[in-house]
């Protein structure tokens, strides 16, 4: 943002600048990492702090490689379903349940008043795709522009959008490249902006108007997601020319975007095959100088529709080991409907999961600290433990409760997959009350000790 005597108050600028600002400070703190460490990363673009100026609400977070990996939870309705109380509860559940991020998608309905419920009710940071609202609110046969865009990315980041994801590097050269394609462009976003080109003979602009784009995010300190228009949408179509293509459109933005101190995070594919995804987010990396990479997923196949929260999760955990700083998570409705409070739920869970189990396979720094105490509440028989430990307490609980729900099963040493005749870590502590090899040093058989 400039202030009135002109001064940049930008994450990355304050951050260049040397300073740690409280949104630093904060983010540092979520994830038990040292405040320097997020104003270094920010200041040389490989970590965001996504933290519109108008966004009251907002606890701050850290995205990039140094910080935990985050997740992000798309929420939003159709042109067939609006209801604000129902994305509240969609953005309640998706917090509840480990959601860093939510993006507003709303295509229907009164979208100013449905943002400015989730952003007014929201500490995660809000992200929009902003031509979705340019395009729902046209009135039949009316065309937009290029000012009608830019116009919509002030009027959002007025109201308080965090970040941005923006379609800049979708352009004309780029389109010849997906005809032979099974699905095409299967981005909403990249889509619409190929449509407009075509049909207006004219370059993206978005591309053509970027430093414009760049002023009003500097204005408000958006941070910009550089979309994947052309990101494969099935198996057959994964790192192709046209992906690849687009990829290096977007390492030229970026380093255009960091000229101007505004954040930036660079969008990734949505299916890839499983061993593709590691040079995926290498390539990625390399072309755009280190910033944050945001995967969709990716799927890691296409045969399994309602249980793409499954299939993504395989990819997204790949993607966070090999790099990836941001997961974009996939309910179980993927390519079937609008998913509804369950489904993100389901997202949220299995991505919260993926995240996690990255950040234990890279080694980040506290990440198995759960796992352990999780594992030796287990071995307890600390039932209570276990559920408050478990990502989903609720569910842990009622699926013990199910067959098992007296009280004093609460302190049983066994549940009722083997029961108390056939439970190893049950069989396991009686050899130690009755040995106490638990208290003693375990030694080799055919030792001189034994």
């Amino acid at each position: 943002m400039t202030s009135k005597n002109g001064t940049i108050i930008t994450q990355m600028y304050q951050a260049r600048q040397g300073r740690i600002t409280p949104q630093m400070k904060r983010a540092a703190e979520r994830d038990g990492i040292e405040p320097e460490l997020v104003r270094q990363e920010v200041a040389a673009g490989r970590m965001v702090v996504p933290a519109n100026v108008n966004h009251k609400t907002l606890d701050p977070i850290a995205i990039g490689r140094a910080a935990a990996i985050k997740i992000n939870a798309n929420i939003g309705n159709s042109s067939t379903t609006s209801d604000i109380e129902g994305e509240l509860e969609k953005l309640h559940l998706a917090v509840q349940y480990g959601a860093d991020t939510c993006m507003d998608l709303s295509t229907g309905g009164d979208i100013d008043a449905i943002r400015r419920a989730i952003i007014a009710d929201s500490p995660a940071p809000i992200g929009t795709v902003p031509i979705y609202q340019v395009i729902a609110q046209l009135e039949k046969d009316e065309e937009w522009t290029g000012d009608d865009l830019l116009a919509m990315i002030e009027r959002q980041a007025i109201q308080g959008v965090d970040y941005m994801t923006v379609h800049a590097g979708v352009l004309v050269k780029h389109l010849p490249l997906v005809n032979n394609r099974v699905t095409g462009i299967v981005s909403r976003g990249g889509a619409l902006m190929a449509q407009w080109s075509l049909a207006n003979h004219r370059e993206n602009p978005l591309y053509e108007r970027f430093d414009e784009l760049c002023d009003i995010a500097r204005k408000y300190d958006v941070t910009l997601s550089l979309g994947d228009g052309l990101r494969p949408g099935c198996l057959a179509d994964a790192s192709d020319a046209a992906q690849f293509a687009e990829l290096a459109t977007l390492g030229e933005l970026t380093e255009r975007a960091w000229e101007r101190d505004v954040q930036v995070m660079v969008e990734g594919p949505g299916h890839v095959p499983f061993d593709q995804i590691a040079m995926n987010v290498e390539r990625q990396q390399e072309v755009c100088h280190g910033a944050p990479f945001y995967v969709l997923g990716p799927l890691v196949t296409d045969i399994a529709p309602g249980y793409d929260h499954i299939t993504s999760a395989i990819g997204a955990t790949m993607a966070g080991f090999a790099g990836a700083s941001y997961l974009c998570y996939v309910t179980p409705r993927e390519h079937l409907g609008l998913p509804n409070a369950e489904d993100v739920k389901q997202g949220v869970i299995a991505y919260k999961i993926a995240a996690h189990a990255a950040d234990i396979a890279r080694g980040f720094p506290g990440a198995r600290e759960r796992d352990d105490a999780l594992s030796r509440a287990r071995f307890g028989f600390d039932w209570e433990q276990q559920f408050a430990l478990s990502l989903d307490p609720e569910t842990a609980r009622r699926m013990h409760d199910e067959t098992l729900p007296d009280d004093y099963f609460k302190t049983a040493e066994f549940c009722s997959m083997c029961g108390p005749k056939f439970c190893s870590m049950h069989v396991t502590r009686e050899i130690q009350r009755t040995t106490g090899l638990g208290e003693l040093p375990l030694v080799e058989v055919g030792s001189k000790e034994g």
